[in-house]
């Protein structure tokens, strides 16, 4: 990596899932590999152009699968001068739909820190697109302490809503899309956004309201671009082409009006609704052709089961309503191939259409727009400003299929109005819509986010300093993990012993620093090489006790102490734990599990409070109040940065709720036997072992599981 001045910008972009690559972008392959990825990589490269950049990653993961192309295993991509695709590896090897990634994000974080860390520079900003970059995104930035920027492209709690609308059940929307999970990931993305990139002011004010963190002071409306290089209408000597040809095949009139629909094979893009607008409309059935591009297939059996439900739903009503010769719906198609399709479509004084159930974006609409085509779209999100701005079309309810087929027909029939359209859209998508436009009040806002003052180059040392001569380290809870078994805990210290001075023995406890000391010496353990102390609020080293200044100035972003007292006063069941275990960064309370609300809701209650905390449960007794940064996870993954470790050289084991965190991810997780029940359901997830043995036993059988010494 370049090393620029200081006065430039080096963006980290996020985008996880499906098929990221810089050239030929196989989109509409399946559900995960769309306008999302498509606007990820263009906001890549229009970034890197701009002077005061001096880096753009666009950092997605890593995939090793023969149905894919090798490019997908290519650890980076150049895509433009400043601009790279970099690939992590993170859980199987092999392509994996969005909705069974959760399990592997925390290890994707992991992988990410190692990366910065091996290039050496803290990235300025963060930006996540989707929920489960998004619970990256915000992992990374609450750990390096630099401002992170959120883009949902579609929001969980919206498409639940549509979705149940549709006839879809509970039980089988989160079976098929972790619905909780996504919606989780999407607060924990908004309550630490320093800004949201939203496309329209009515996804704003309609679909992030529904969140729990919902700041509106910190969401700006930037428009998509569309790029007029490649759309724009169609000219005279217009010859006929590969794709026109393929059309030919399907169509007995080719010359009718086109209605064109171009989309990933998703149940949301509602490609049924369309069909049977166009079927049930008798004027569109003898003056229209219907042409849906869903994607690329080759064999339906073999492709992901929501993709073959509706593609195989198109060809079921394409057959029950007998419209073979007047509906065209291509195998195949190439990326660079579509603005030539638009441009067909506007040549038959044709009409796009998207009937999509929710829309945050609608690219499509942009592209066709700039290609001369009216549009008939659905009345959610994106499309209504872009209509509004471009006056080129209109808008309908999705499962109103009569009335989609009407306003199609309405614009058809009319051909001052097509014409007025038309026009229309090519001028305004140039006012209101170019790249060079979107770059520049991204620029603009991200210079005003951005604090000068970051604790980035603290955090950061060289590549090469470790923990004295340790490269590799157990840490442990102390209470009823590390202690409980005082000839399992000798055995323990023993066999750290033997191993040398290469491995060495932390504690992470919810303990104060000097009550943690005291217990481990009336146990006989020596003061442990590290303590990260009072929850991950604090971190000390060696015999010394060494306080790390850096991550306690690092936990002061957004602390409110006195605040977080006053309105904890109105929750039941909370009992302030004594003066003597309240410290700088935390706020200790015991509970009456009976009376006390879940975590949940004190969680929501202090979101509206505007209060940015982290809030740990343990033992069912006990809660902490953190400031956000704060953590036992983020600590370790903090002590792993700054002294050159990587997450595979040390062994977290716990018992408890508040020791989670630092069991997700890469590093080695022993969940010892005599658990909390708060950690059931880390059963089976990645990197996490759950011991049959007791305490120190449990640790030394996790150890022995992993080898590690």
């Amino acid at each position: 990596m370049t090393n620029p001045d200081e006065s430039s910008l080096y963006i980290f972009l996020l985008s996880i899932h499906g098929l990221v690559r810089g050239n030929s972008l196989e989109l509409g392959r399946d559900a995960d590999t769309g306008g999302q990825v498509k606007y990820a990589v263009e906001l890549a490269r229009k970034l890197s152009v701009q002077p005061c950049v001096s880096r753009v990653d666009l950092v997605t993961r890593q995939i090793f699968d023969t149905k894919v192309d090798r490019i997908y295993s290519q650890s980076e991509e150049q895509i433009a001068e400043k601009a790279f695709i970099i690939r992590l590896p993170s859980g199987p090897k092999r392509y994996l739909r969005k909705e069974v990634l959760w399990n592997y994000l925390d290890g994707f974080s992991d992988q990410a820190i190692q990366y910065i860390r091996r290039a050496g520079k803290v990235p300025d900003v963060i930006h996540g697109h989707y929920a489960d970059a998004g619970y990256v995104g915000a992992q990374i930035a609450r750990l390096l302490g630099v401002p992170f920027i959120y883009t949902g492209h579609s929001l969980g709690r919206v498409k639940r809503e549509r979705l149940l609308e549709k006839g879809m059940n509970e039980p089988k929307l989160e079976g098929r899309y972790n619905i909780s999970k996504r919606i989780d990931a999407e607060e924990f993305a908004l309550d630490t956004a320093a800004m949201v990139v939203a496309s329209t002011r009515q996804e704003i004010s309609d679909q992030y309201s529904a969140y729990e963190n919902y700041d509106p002071k910190r969401m700006i409306v930037i428009p998509p671009g569309v790029d007029l290089e490649k759309f724009f209408p169609p000219k005279r000597g217009f010859k006929k082409s590969n794709i026109e040809q393929e059309l030919d095949r399907f169509l007995i009139d080719p010359k009718k009006p086109m209605i064109l629909a171009i989309s990933r094979a998703d149940q949301r893009k509602n490609i049924e609704s369309l069909i049977h607008a166009f079927a049930q409309n008798i004027y569109l059935r003898e003056h229209c052709n219907l042409v849906i591009f869903a994607g690329n297939r080759d064999d339906i059996n073999k492709m992901d089961s929501g993709v073959k439900k509706v593609l195989t739903n198109i060809l079921f009503l394409v057959d029950k309503y007998n419209l073979h010769g007047k509906a065209a719906y291509p195998k195949n198609h190439k990326p660079e191939e579509v603005p030539e399709i638009y441009r067909l479509a506007a040549k038959s004084k044709g009409v796009f259409v998207n009937p999509a159930l929710t829309e945050p974006f609608g690219l499509t609409l942009l592209e066709a727009a700039a290609s001369g085509l009216p549009l008939v779209s659905t009345n959610d999100g994106g499309p209504i400003t872009i209509l509004e701005n471009c006056q080129n079309g209109l808008l309908v309810n999705p499962l109103d299929t009569a009335a989609m087929g009407t306003a199609i027909q309405s614009i058809l029939e009319d051909k001052n109005k097509w014409l007025q359209f038309s026009k229309n859209g090519i001028k305004n998508t140039k006012k209101h819509y170019s790249w060079m436009s979107h770059s520049k009040l991204y620029i603009k806002n991200i210079k005003r986010i951005i604090n000068l003052k970051h604790y980035k180059k603290n955090i950061m040392v060289g590549s090469g300093k470790k923990l004295t001569k340790i490269n590799k380290l157990i840490i442990a809870d102390i209470d009823n993990t590390l202690l409980g078994d005082n000839e399992g805990l000798f055995k323990l210290i023993e066999r750290i012993d033997e191993a040398g001075e290469h491995v060495g023995l932390g504690v992470a406890t919810g303990r104060r620093l000097t009550s943690a000391i005291d217990v481990l010496n009336k146990n006989g353990v020596p003061n442990p090489d590290l303590l990260i102390t009072s929850v991950g609020s604090e971190i000390y080293y060696g015999k010394g006790l060494v306080h790390d200044r850096t991550w306690h100035n690092h936990l002061a972003y957004k602390w409110q102490p006195d605040l977080v007292r006053e309105v904890m006063q109105k929750i039941p069941g909370l009992v302030l734990q004594p003066e003597i275990d309240q410290r700088k960064y935390k706020i200790s309370y015991n509970i009456d599990p009976e009376t006390t609300p879940a975590k949940r809701k004190i969680i929501g209650y202090l979101r509206k409070q505007n209060l940015q905390v982290k809030v740990i449960h343990s033992h069912n007794a006990y809660l902490d109040i953190l400031p956000i940064r704060a953590s036992k996870g983020l600590a370790v993954r903090y002590l792993a940065m700054k002294w050159g470790m990587t997450p595979e050289q040390i062994i977290v084991a716990g018992d408890s709720g508040n020791d989670e965190e630092m069991l997700r991810g890469n590093t080695l997780g022993v969940v010892v036997g005599n658990y909390s029940s708060e950690l059931k359901h880390l059963y089976g997830k990645p990197r996490i072992y759950f011991a049959e043995q007791e305490y120190a036993n449990g640790i030394l059988e996790g150890i022995e599981y992993y080898n590690f010494i």
